[in-house]
C-alpha cells in the first residue's frame, strides 16, 4: 500500500481553482489541475517540461515568438528554460491538467527508448493527441485515487509518447556575441548574489565592463527578459527552494528580496499558477508522507 498524494487545493474568485501537488509514486515530476478565467500567467519559464492536456476552454499563450492556441482536447507543451506566457482564450475561460517532469525524467525515459542523447525539445507548442491527452488525465486520477503502481505506469507511457510523437533533438539557441554573451552571464551571475540588494542597470554594466544599452540587449537575447524581469522570476524560483525548506512565506518574501509577503504571493502566483502558503502545505505534506 502506498502512502497518498500530497496536495494544495486553492479556491479563487470567479470559479477558479488549482490543486499544485505531487505523488510520492512520481518523484521529480509536479501535477497542476486547475481552471483559470481571469488569472495571468505573467512570462515566466519552468525548469521542468510541461505537459498540459486541455479539458475544457481555450488557452493562449505566447512561445517562441508566436501567440499558441490550446483548445479543449489539444495539449499545450513547453521545453524548460523556454519563456512563455498563459491566459483565458474565451470568456469561460479554461481548465487543464499538467504533468511537470523533469529533464532528468525525461532524458531516463529516452535513453530506455534508445533515443539520441542530449536535451530533447517539443517538435510544436501544441499538439492534438487524444491517446497522449487521455494518459495525462490518468495520471491524476490514478494518482488522486492512491493506485501508485498505475499512476507510475501511466507517466512512463504518457513520457514514452511524448518522447517517440512530439520530441526532438534541441537547436541551440541564437547567442549574440561573445563579448555580449560574456556580459549578460556575469550581468546573471551578480543579480543571484544580490538577489535581494540588486544595483540599477548602470551599476551593473559598470560591474561587469558593458554599457547599459548593450548589456539590456544581451541579456534579453541570452534570457529572454530584461534583468528586472530575470530578477523577478529568480526571486520566485529561490523563494520555491525556500518554502520547500520549510520556510514561512514571509520570511521567504523578505530573504529574497521582495517588499513583504503580498508581493511575493502577486508574483508566485502569476509564475506557479497557487499562493506560497498553498504551495508549501503540499510540500508538507508530501515530506510528511514520504517519512
Amino acid at each position: 500500500m502506498g502512502v497518498g498524494p500530497a496536495k494544495a487545493m486553492t479556491v479563487m474568485p470567479n470559479d477558479e481553482r488549482a490543486h499544485y501537488w505531487t505523488h510520492p509514486a512520481l518523484p521529480e515530476v509536479d501535477l497542476l489541475d486547475a481552471r483559470y478565467v481571469r488569472h495571468t500567467f505573467g512570462k515566466h519559464t519552468h525548469a521542468t517540461y510541461v505537459i498540459a492536456a486541455i479539458t475544457s476552454g481555450v488557452e493562449l499563450f505566447h512561445c517562441r515568438g508566436s501567440l499558441e492556441r490550446a483548445a479543449a482536447g489539444s495539449l499545450a507543451l513547453v521545453d524548460p528554460d523556454t519563456l512563455h506566457t498563459g491566459h483565458a482564450g474565451e470568456p469561460g475561460g479554461w481548465s487543464y491538467q499538467v504533468i511537470y517532469p523533469s529533464v532528468a525524467t525525461m532524458a531516463a525515459v529516452a535513453a530506455d527508448l534508445g533515443a539520441d542523447r542530449g536535451t530533447l525539445s517539443f517538435a510544436g507548442a501544441v499538439a492534438v493527441d487524444p491517446e497522449l491527452t487521455q494518459l495525462v488525465q490518468q495520471v491524476h486520477l490514478a494518482a488522486e485515487q492512491n493506485q501508485v503502481l498505475a499512476a507510475s505506469t501511466l507517466l512512463r507511457l504518457a513520457l514514452a509518447r511524448v518522447v517517440r510523437g512530439h520530441a526532438r533533438g534541441r537547436s541551440p539557441d541564437r547567442q549574440p556575441a561573445a563579448e555580449g554573451l560574456r556580459a549578460a552571464r556575469s550581468a546573471r551571475d551578480l543579480l543571484v548574489v544580490q538577489l535581494a540588494d540588486p544595483p540599477t542597470l548602470d551599476e551593473l554594466a559598470a560591474a561587469v565592463g558593458a554599457r547599459p544599452f548593450p548589456l539590456l540587449r544581451a541579456f534579453r537575447s541570452v534570457y529572454g527578459l530584461p534583468p528586472h524581469a530575470w530578477l523577478t522570476q529568480q526571486r520566485v524560483s529561490t523563494a520555491r527552494r525556500l518554502l520547500d525548506a520549510g520556510t514561512a512565506p514571509a520570511d521567504a518574501a523578505v530573504t529574497v528580496g521582495f517588499v513583504d509577503q503580498a508581493h511575493l504571493t502577486r508574483h508566485f502566483r502569476r509564475i506557479v499558477g497557487v499562493p506560497p502558503g498553498a504551495y508549501q502545505r503540499a510540500r508538507r505534506n508530501v515530506q510528511a508522507l514520504g517519512r
